[in-house]
Parts: C-alpha cells; sequence; structure tokens
C-alpha cells in the first residue's frame, strides 16, 4: 500500500473468510466506484463494520496507517492477524461513539456538563452531532421517566420527526433501519452517560431502560403536534422487547 497516494475513502467491510487460510481486508473507495482487497494469512474469522459517515475522515488515515505498517513493515511472527484485527475493533471502539446507523450520539456528562451539571439543547445539539432526521422545532415537548424494565415509544409517526435526550440509567435506543439485517438499528446510554437521538418521520423507534436499579428520563421534542391515539401513528411495532 502506498501512503503517498492514498485513497479517499475508508474500508467499511472486514471479513475474516470461514473455511480457509485467506484473510482479506475489502474496502469501498471513492464513493463505492472500486474496492481494494488486502490478502493475508491467519486464523478464520468473520466480522462486518459499518462506518457512519461523521467517522470517515478521522478514521481513514488510522486505518491506513494500520494497514500500511501490517503491508510493510511487521511480520506475522510479531503481528499476526489476530492482533491485526484486535487494533482495528480497538480503534473502532474508541471512536464508535456515534452510533450512526441508529442515528445516536452518547456524550460523557463531563464533556456537556460545569459545577452546575450539564444543560443542553437539544435540537441544537443533534443538528451539530450530524443527526438526520432532527426535529425543525419544539412544537411539542413531553418529559418523561422509564422504570427497570419499562419501555416508552414503539411506535412509528408518519408526520413528524422526534429527537430525544436520554440520560439517568442505561438504557437501549432502537431505530427502524431498512439496511440493517434485522430491520432495525440499536444503541445504548450508560448511566453516567448523555444521549441524543432523533427519529425520523415514518421511522418506528422505541426506548428500552435495561438498568436492574435506575430509572430512564428522556425529552421528547417534535416538530408537529401529535394527539395520544391518533392515526398518523403506527402503535406496538416490535414484539420482542
Amino acid at each position: 500500500m502506498d501512503l503517498s497516494n492514498p485513497q479517499r475513502g475508508i474500508p467499511t467491510l472486514i471479513t475474516w473468510s470461514y473455511g480457509g487460510n485467506s484473510v482479506a481486508v475489502e474496502g469501498s473507495w471513492d464513493n463505492w466506484s472500486s474496492r481494494k482487497i488486502l490478502q493475508r494469512t491467519g486464523k478464520d474469522h468473520s466480522l462486518l463494520l459499518v462506518l457512519p459517515s461523521v467517522l470517515y475522515k478521522p478514521l481513514r488515515s488510522v486505518l491506513l496507517l494500520l494497514a500500511w505498517l501490517e503491508e510493510k513493515w511487521i511480520s506475522w511472527f510479531f503481528f499476526p492477524s489476530w492482533k491485526f484485527l484486535i487494533c482495528l475493533l480497538l480503534v473502532m471502539k474508541f471512536c464508535y461513539s456515534f452510533c450512526g446507523s441508529s442515528n445516536f450520539v452518547r456524550l460523557r456528562v463531563r464533556f456537556t456538563s460545569d459545577k452546575r451539571g450539564w444543560l443542553i439543547n437539544p435540537i441544537r445539539l443533534a443538528r451539530d452531532s450530524g443527526l438526520s432526521g432532527v426535529a425543525l422545532s419544539c412544537a411539542s415537548v413531553h418529559v418523561g421517566q422509564i422504570r427497570p424494565g419499562g419501555i416508552r415509544g414503539n411506535h412509528r409517526h408518519h408526520i413528524c420527526n422526534e429527537t430525544f435526550i436520554i440520560w439517568g440509567a442505561e438504557t437501549k435506543f432502537r431505530l427502524e433501519n431498512p439496511k440493517m439485517d434485522k430491520g432495525y438499528a440499536e444503541a445504548s446510554v450508560g448511566a453516567e452517560e448523555v444521549a441524543v437521538a432523533s427519529s425520523s418521520s415514518g421511522t418506528a423507534h422505541a426506548l428500552v431502560n435495561v438498568d436492574p436499579i435506575r430509572p430512564t428520563f428522556f425529552l421528547g421534542c417534535q416538530d408537529s403536534s401529535i394527539a395520544p391515539n391518533s392515526s398518523t401513528t403506527d402503535f406496538n411495532i416490535w414484539k420482542d422487547l
């Protein structure tokens, strides 16, 4: 790999093939116009990593550097394929606070707070975080609590976008996403974190408190008013929550 003229994209698919010794790092480059494959020998693994667009630029150089080191300088005796895989996973773990497929951003409380605590503008934060389907305004606002094991949402609004601020407990956010194998994506926020998430019009969403003790608190901001039993909302989308 020549770092003097790197490709514009970064890998969006990394696969350790089953049933053989060939290890491939496969990347989509230049808006899916071509592919590059790096072949190596190692143990069998299979991994799919889909990176949100907001991470492309910061991760591109890191991943290219790792691939170049593995290709040019470091022998497999000292740096076998599984260690290379671990390095990639660590990079993803460090940078994947942005859960792009679930339109969700997780923030450490200290990042958004001062000595008095934290203060957030939900619409501005969602826009600045690069989320899609952000509520255009807060025409309707609701604040609520979810007790341990409880569920909120699990519905699909057809005439409004909705933006959430979530905090207080370990909470799972599920968002309908037809590009995912199961038809949805999920992300979690910890008890010491604050998250912002958005659900665009026509997209189902649900919040689930998976914390054994703490209650979840959330603020929902919709850009149009909807009656509780409106015909423009589909209810009970998922049966497995």
